[in-house]
Parts: structure tokens; sequence; C-alpha cells
């Protein structure tokens, strides 16, 4: 294989690590044959939306390299977002070139089946297709053995892997730190905005299947029609409402009892992880990004505001008057469009985090926990720490395009977090001189290390936030 240059270090990209037949877990790849000149990035699973050159064979990773000579370099294994169903690993805010140079690492991202390609939960529904609920994680299983098994090739020490993962990317590592066939492939675990407490239950799954399976104008004894029918009517008929959550179908991991057989931290952390050293992030403003660029959600009143926090933003069944009622009494300096993003937030996007890191805590095997504060820009100018907004600055690309945070001390930003997931992969402790102690989050203390132009540690930020919406019961979204 001939890697090629990119920015001050070494790259392979589109080189495959498996390959695998719809609907059935994926192979190792065989051998390239002749001289392999890895210079484009593989295609990415079939989805719906813009991301470009699509193909069902994606079983592709992408390796950045400082040097490829025999070394001890600590590995980063950046899984993308996208929840289950789109996105890729070649995306320019996760471009590896920037933080391999900054910290003598080798980085990694992955491509892998999404969707119902990855996760069409067919098992009670007809026979042969036992493992469909859970291909996309057992891609990942096999990316992460290629890992092991090659690395040391491009640099980088098999033993000192950290997963890294953002939104649908961190849900996949938190389901992995629960599946016995990931267990020892990985040393060291970031999970940011994306957490998974709970998979599908197998009755649920399967009722989507059936959904999805009628959307196609398939019959239970029509199955095998899967295999071959176009993709594009695949991903089409992904956009059924699902019918336990409304919206187009859901597709994530589901308890079927072969990869994955617990709940990944229900109702506790999972044994298998409890030395694997934890780093759990949320963003204070998550849902600006997806409820900040609809002119729907600007200029609202205390009387337009309860409309809004519908249950599908909120994700729990609270009364919004009571909502709105509690913030005005207990932040009234925040306004009606602050209150949304908010609210949206703590009930739908925090809990799950503070789910995690509470359990991670009760396991003796506590997480370090942080929360941005630092505001990035959206298109429409509007600021916060929305979901995504951590990306480029924990990976040192804050200048790539689709980056919010290139402004006023943007690149001081990146300089602190991604040294301090260096630091992390180095060592499992993400300290250093940038940024104030950081200690691991207890629950006597829930610390938590607020990154912003000047980052400190707190005890239980939010916390008034945290108890209000913790009287409610929360119940992982998809599952």
């Amino acid at each position: 294989m001939r890697l090629v240059r990119d920015g001050a270090v070494l790259s392979a990209k589109g080189v495959a690590y498996g390959q695998a037949e719809r609907f059935k877990p994926p192979r190792p790849a065989g051998p390239w044959q002749g001289d392999l000149v890895a210079a484009r990035y593989g295609p990415a699973s079939p989805q719906r939306g813009a991301e470009p050159f699509q193909s069902e064979d994606c079983l592709r990773l992408n390796v950045w390299t400082p040097d490829t000579r025999p070394g001890r370099r600590p590995v980063i294994v950046y899984i993308h977002g996208g929840a289950y169903s789109t996105g890729s690993g070649s995306s320019p805010l996760t471009n590896g070139a920037r933080l391999a140079a900054r910290g003598d690492v080798v980085v990694v991202t992955v491509n892998h089946r999404l969707g119902p390609l990855g996760y069409a939960p067919l098992a009670r529904i007809a026979p042969g297709f036992e493992d469909s609920c859970n291909l996309g994680q057992l891609d990942l299983v096999l990316a992460l053995e290629w890992v092991r098994d090659n690395i040391a090739a491009f640099g980088g020490d098999p033993g000192c892997v950290t997963l890294v993962g953002q939104s649908g990317g961190g849900a996949k590592i938190a389901t992995l730190m629960a599946m016995p066939a990931a267990a020892g492939l990985f040393h060291r675990a970031v999970t940011m905005s994306g957490q998974q407490v709970t998979a599908s239950g197998p009755l649920n799954a399967t009722r989507r299947g059936q959904v999805w399976l009628e959307a196609l104008g398939l019959t239970p004894d029509r199955i095998e029609e899967v295999r071959t029918l176009p993709v594009e009517r695949l991903i089409e008929a992904a956009g059924a409402t699902d019918p336990i959550l409304g919206g187009s179908l859901y597709f994530g991991p589901v308890l079927d009892g072969r990869s994955l057989t617990r709940h990944p931290f229900w109702p506790d952390a999972p044994a298998q992880s409890a030395s694997i050293p934890m780093m759990i992030g949320n963003c204070r403003e998550e849902t600006l990004a997806f409820l900040g660029d609809d002119p729907a959600n600007a200029g609202l009143t205390w009387d337009s505001l309860p409309a809004r926090l519908t249950p599908s933003q909120m994700r729990i069944d609270v009364a919004p008057e009571e909502v709105v009622a509690w913030y005005r009494a207990e932040h009234p300096e925040l306004s009606p469009d602050d209150v949304l993003i908010r609210a949206t937030t703590a009930a739908r996007s925090w809990r799950a985090a503070v789910i995690e890191a509470e359990a991670r805590a009760a396991q003796g095997a506590p997480a370090y926990v942080y929360q941005l504060d630092f505001p990035s820009r959206r298109s429409n100018g509007r600021t916060g720490a929305w979901h995504t907004s951590d990306i480029p600055l924990m990976l040192d690309n804050v200048e790539a395009e689709g980056s919010g945070a290139s402004g006023p001390g943007g690149q001081a930003m990146a300089d602190r977090m991604a040294d301090a997931l260096l630091a992390f992969a180095r060592n499992g402790d993400p300290n250093h001189a940038g940024l104030p102690r950081w200690t691991p989050y207890s629950l006597e203390r829930r610390e938590t290390m607020v990154l912003d132009r000047a980052s400190r540690m707190e005890n239980d930020p939010r916390g008034d936030e945290r108890r209000f919406f913790g009287r409610i019961p929360y119940i992982q979204p998809g599952t």
C-alpha cells in the first residue's frame, strides 16, 4: 500500500477492512492486489441526504500517521455520528491530519453499514436474518479487529486504542462497551453528546421491521426479496412512520441476545468495560442545532412558547406550561427563545449523559465529564454550544468546512480540548497544563469540566435543571 502526503502527515484513505453480503455479518477483507495508492475516501453507506459517494461496498476506513516506522503511538479511532442512519468518516470536520501531527498519534475514521442495511430488525420475522439488527455494530467490531491486527504497520500501538464518537458515534461506542465481541479491542472511550442507555427491545424492533417490509410492499413470506431489491428502495422505505416514536423509522442496536445480550448502560454500567477510562461530554445548548434554524423558533413569547415544547421535542411526558413556569421563576434572565433551547436540551439531550456518568460513578469506574459552554456561530447568526460544535474543537479542525468555531478564541479553545483528548488517549487522563485540574465525576459532587474561554471545574452545573427534569422518567429514544 502506498500512503500519500496529507498536510504534515501521511494518510491511507478508503482502505477496505471488510466485505459483506446484504443482511449478513461482515467478513475480513481479502488482501489487496498490486500497488494500492490509498488516496481517495471510500464510499459511505447508502443513506438519505446529500452524503456523496454511496455504495454498499462501504466497509472502509482511513488512517493518518506521522510516521509508519514502528512506534508506540496511541491510536484514536473516530466513529461518526448521524444517529445510526447517516454520515461517514470523510467529513472535513473529522479529518485526522492535524490531530495526528499535533499529538504524534495515529488517527482512524470508519465507515460502516447504516439504516436498514446495518440495523434492520428482521430476526423474529423470518429465518436467515438472525444478525440483521446489529450488523452496523458488528462492522465496527471488525474494523477494530483490523486496527488490532494492522495498525502497527502504520506506527500505531494496538494496545492503546481510544474510541471517540460524537452523537450517534458516541451511542455506538456506548453499545460497543456492552458487546462481548468488542471486549479487549479498545482501551479508552470518549462519547461526545452521544449515549446509549438502553437498546431497542426485540418486540418493538420487530414492529419496526414489519412496518419497513410493508413500506416495501412485502409480506414475510417474500422477505428474501430484500436481498435483491434496489438499495434506493430500501432507504426510501425507511421513511415510513415509526410505530413507537412517530417520525421516520428508527434503526439502531437491538437487544437480540446474540451480539448484544444486555442494555448498554441499564440497569448499570457494563462490567466488561469497568477498566476502560471514559470521558463523557455534552453541549449546553445541544438542541440549537435542531431547532435554531427554524424561524418559527425565534421571537417567541411566553404565550407562544408552550406550543413549541412538544413531546417530540422534549421526549418526556411533562406539561409544557409547568416547564415554562419553572424556568420563569428560577431563571428570569432567560428569554422565551433561550428557554426553548435550554429546556429541550435538559429534558432530551442531556439526560442520558447524566445517567451514564452516574452509572460509572456507582460502578467505581467514574468518567471524566465535560460541558461545552464555548459558543459557536450558526449560519443564521445564532450562537451557543450546539450539538456537533465540539467536533472541530476536539479534533483541532476549527477552520474546516462546516465549523462554527472559526471566530475569535476558536483555535485557543481547540488547543485546550485537543490536548485534553491527546492526554486522555495517551494516559487515560485528560489533564494537561492548559486546563484546571480535572477530577472524575462522583455522585457526591458531580464534578464537571466547563469548557469555555475561561474553563473551570464546577460541581453539578445546571443542577437545578437536572433535578427538575430528573423527577420525570426518561426512556432512551428508540427503545
